[in-house]
């Protein structure tokens, strides 16, 4: 049960007296080196560890993407990572530029193993790390401050020494005070000083020190000032690569990281999706994406990021949230009318103006950037409104005037409110075609003759319906006024409220589609048709507009008069 004062079991996180910080005022110009921990770090964190082949499949997609520094394993604890870290470099898998990194224990023999699995490597990190929070110290390990020194600084002498062993191999040194966030910053400092100076880190041949936020206990603000602080007092800060791990458990682990380079952090681990113990490591992804959407180049590529996730999927066993920022499945899609209607409004914009910066409401990336269609953008359930229902169809190259848009999407609420469901477009599309593009219900219109004399037209035409094969004959100042006017010697007494009409798409063999409005008193009620010839398609939309008044009872049966003859 929560506790009503859970002040008397939880301790406030300590803040950093840094008065004068400046990381607030910083703006990131940049993107910081990448290293996926998703092979190390992430498989530790599955339910089923990727076997051999998922490690193969893993590595690949993170060249690819672009990784430079990718931790492929804990060799020194598990015989599968051994093997791979040994098959990686005896099949020569490792691209030039590429570096892997492999983690390791403070302890003699899994640093002598971590080194035989190593043996040959081009380039590798070795990262070595041990806790260094007084809950740690004191509950885990039973070691004072010194001893804590000694695990440490212990382990960087033997990595010193055997990577003098192996000079063919180009070595990089890692150490991380793996609690560094809820350590004392002045013994966090004290151990890294300790650690640097056995290890004799130079300008030319740099240490990277990582500081992790293991897991997090402070709001992002705090571990920037943290950052910000250390590198103020770090003795060697010309000779070290400051990076960071930040975990998730706040919730917070994207922004810890963004804020951690703007206080002076270089390197970050991550994860991709952010997968890893408990809510995960941070998620590069995301980082990567906020950065290119903010003009910066990520140096990582996700142009195809459905594959990304395939993959990833895969070897993880673990599925992406559909809300997973710029990933998950719903991430560019709308359900709301008011947003429907925002994002419509901003391609066609787009359209009109394809160059210059990217303005789309609620859209902060194009989707076509990382190889996401357009079709998922706006999709429809009963929170939809007319904006919605008007994109998707206009994927099929039917535009609806605005007034159609607002009768066609009421069409289309009674449907999702009647199923509470999702509509489909294909359901939307199959709903206009039934609604208003489908003939002979009840009336069919024949081919009609159309011929103009002067400003007068003059239609002799057609309908088939229930009572048999109608002969009609109108004329007006165009063809619509006189199929009114034909209408009319039917019983039929309307007006055409409104017209529009426009090619399906681009090029000769492009449809007409037109839409008639019609007006039976104080209602309004639309038709619409399809044909190859605008002046048929307006002709059948009239008559489609008749058929749905007819059947709302808008309409009664045609009569016959002197101009119309029925045939049976």
């Amino acid at each position: 049960m929560m506790l009503s004062d859970p002040s008397l079991k939880y301790r406030h996180f300590s803040t950093v007296d840094l008065p004068d910080r400046q990381w607030p005022s910083k703006v990131q110009r940049q993107a910081p080196t990448w290293c996926s921990v998703d092979m190390r770090d992430g498989n530790q964190a599955l339910i089923e560890p990727m076997n051999a082949e998922r490690k193969r499949r893993f590595f690949e997609l993170l060249v690819k993407t672009g990784f430079k520094e990718i931790e492929v394993g804990f060799p020194a604890a598990s015989q599968t990572d051994f093997d791979y870290v040994r098959e990686l470099i005896e099949g020569n898998k490792i691209p030039p530029d590429v570096t892997i990194q492999v983690m390791t224990q403070a302890r003699t023999h899994l640093i002598e193993r971590t080194f035989e699995a190593l043996k040959g490597a081009p380039r590798a990190i070795v990262h070595v790390y041990n806790a260094t929070a007084p809950v740690f110290r004191d509950v885990v390990f039973g070691v004072d401050k010194a001893g804590c020194i000694k695990i440490a600084t212990d382990a960087t002498r033997e990595i010193k020494a055997l990577m003098q062993q192996y000079p063919q191999t180009e070595w990089t040194f890692q150490y991380s005070p793996e609690t560094f966030c809820f350590t004392e910053l002045d013994f966090g400092l004290e151990i890294c000083e300790a650690v640097a100076a056995q290890f004799e880190p130079t300008p030319q041949n740099k240490m990277i020190l990582n500081l992790p936020t293991t897991v997090e206990v402070s709001t992002a603000n705090v571990f920037a000032d943290q950052i910000e602080w250390f590198c103020r007092h770090f003795s060697r800060l010309d000779s070290v690569i400051i990076s960071v791990h930040p975990h998730n458990d706040r919730g917070t682990g994207v922004a810890t990281a963004e804020q951690a380079c703007l206080a002076g952090a270089q390197r970050i681990e991550g994860t991709l999706f952010g997968n890893g113990e408990r809510t995960g490591n941070v998620d590069i992804l995301t980082l990567a994406m906020n950065l290119y959407t903010s003009g910066i180049s990520p140096r990582l590529d996700f142009s195809d990021i459905v594959h990304v996730q395939r993959e990833v999927e895969y070897c993880n066993q673990l599925p992406t949230h559909p809300r997973h920022p710029y990933a998950g499945e719903l991430v560019f899609t709308a359900f709301s009318g008011s947003h429907q209607d925002a994002i419509k409004k901003g391609f066609a914009a787009r359209n009109a103006r394809p160059e210059g910066f990217w303005e789309v409401p609620y859209l902060p990336i194009d989707p076509a950037d990382m190889g996401r269609s357009y079709e998922a953008v706006i999709r429809v359930n009963s929170q939809s409104g007319k904006g919605g229902v008007a994109y998707l169809l206009e994927q099929y190259g039917i535009v609806l005037p605005r007034r159609l848009q607002m009768e066609f999407s009421g069409l289309v609420q009674q449907v999702a409110d009647d199923t509470g469901r999702e509509i489909t477009s294909e359901m939307i599309l199959e709903c206009f075609t039934e609604q208003y593009l489908t003939e002979g219900m009840p009336y069919r219109l024949g081919k009609p003759q159309v011929v103009s004399e002067g400003d007068t037209t003059y239609i002799d035409a057609r309908l088939d319906g229930p009572q048999g094969l109608v002969h009609l004959a109108g004329e007006g100042n165009g063809p619509l006024a006189a199929m009114v006017d034909a209408l009319a010697a039917c019983g039929i007494n309307l007006d055409i409220a409104d017209y529009h009409e426009h090619a399906t798409r681009d090029g000769a063999q492009s449809e007409a589609i037109a839409y008639v409005e019609i007006r039976l008193g104080s209602q309004f009620i639309f038709g619409a048709a399809r044909d190859g010839s605008f002046l048929s398609a307006s002709l059948k939309a009239l008559v489609s507009a008749v058929n749905r008044a007819t059947r709302s009872g808008l309409l009664g049966s045609l009569k016959t008069s002197a101009s119309a003859r029925i045939h049976h």
